[in-house]
């Protein structure tokens, strides 16, 4: 089978008074997800706003991504996916044909 499709991620940060947040949103066409992350600069540190753009991004979109995992196990157990045994790594796989 094969399929093309497109999902969009977008990064929106703001700044306000030594805080920076991010929001990542992804968008598959047919549902959203946001992940959220900050950054907060030391008031004795050198203001370089990249480096809090930087970290809040970063979090933000690590957050979205545990959410997409966790969305995507939800819907591999949901499928009839067993657990993986913990020596072969973590998450769901599909069950093992029986001969």
């Amino acid at each position: 089978m094969t399929r093309t499709l497109e999902w969009t991620v977008g990064v929106e940060l703001v700044e306000d008074g030594g805080t920076t947040r991010a929001e990542a949103r992804l968008s598959t066409g047919t549902s959203t997800l946001t992940g959220h992350g900050s950054a907060r600069c030391n008031p004795t540190d050198t203001d370089v706003p990249a480096i809090g753009d930087e970290l809040a991004a970063s979090r933000a979109m690590k957050d979205l991504a545990g959410k997409l995992m966790r969305e995507a196990d939800r819907e591999m157990e949901a499928a009839g996916a067993g657990t993986v045994p913990q020596h072969t790594g973590p998450g769901y796989g599909w069950p093992e044909a029986v001969s």
